[in-house]
């Protein structure tokens, strides 16, 4: 397909019309649910993206395009587990959703010469915008496969009866 402006802005505008498909049977007290104490529920994922897309991506755009070469901080979930705890996953969602379209309303008004800026980041070194919009397509392409999984565990496999017995799920 022939792109033009950023790379991997339809997939992130996307996005929430794919999680709300996949979520669209679940019921809050599954939504809360965890396959293990050490693991994400889906509530807790959509937190986590909510919280990643202004306080992670959102900031570096910023960044990329209002600073010539700057530092970026390391995001790691695992240092806002306690964010991500007990929160409304319906609210969680909205958040999440609201900021993604005015992010991606955002981007699309880039040129496509956005996409060679630069900044340092401390684990990858020097990276481009474009290389940052690639990667935060992983991140969301890695969350929706983590709440498939998430949904094929709580909702579907109990109810397949002894058709689920062949499926290796991982949640």
């Amino acid at each position: 397909m022939h792109q033009k402006g950023l790379p991997c802005l339809d997939l992130l505008a996307g996005t929430p019309d794919i999680l709300r498909g996949l979520m669209c049977e679940l019921a809050k007290d599954d939504s809360r649910w965890k396959p293990a104490p050490d693991r994400f529920s889906v509530g807790e994922v959509l937190a986590h993206l909510a919280h990643s897309e202004g306080h992670c991506y959102r900031l570096r755009v910023d960044r990329f395009l209002n600073e010539d070469l700057p530092e970026l901080a390391a995001d790691d979930a695992q240092m806002h587990l306690h964010l991500y705890r007990d929160r409304d996953p319906e609210d969680e969602f909205a958040n999440f959703e609201e900021q993604r379209q005015r992010n991606v309303e955002f981007l699309r008004t880039l040129s496509a010469e956005a996409a060679g800026r630069r900044a340092r980041h401390p684990e990858a070194g020097e990276i481009t915008l474009a290389e940052m919009l690639h990667e935060w397509a992983l991140h969301d392409i890695g969350h929706i496969r983590q709440i498939a999984e998430l949904v094929r565990a709580r909702k579907y496999l109990a109810h397949a009866g002894r058709l689920g017995d062949s499926y290796q799920l991982k949640p």
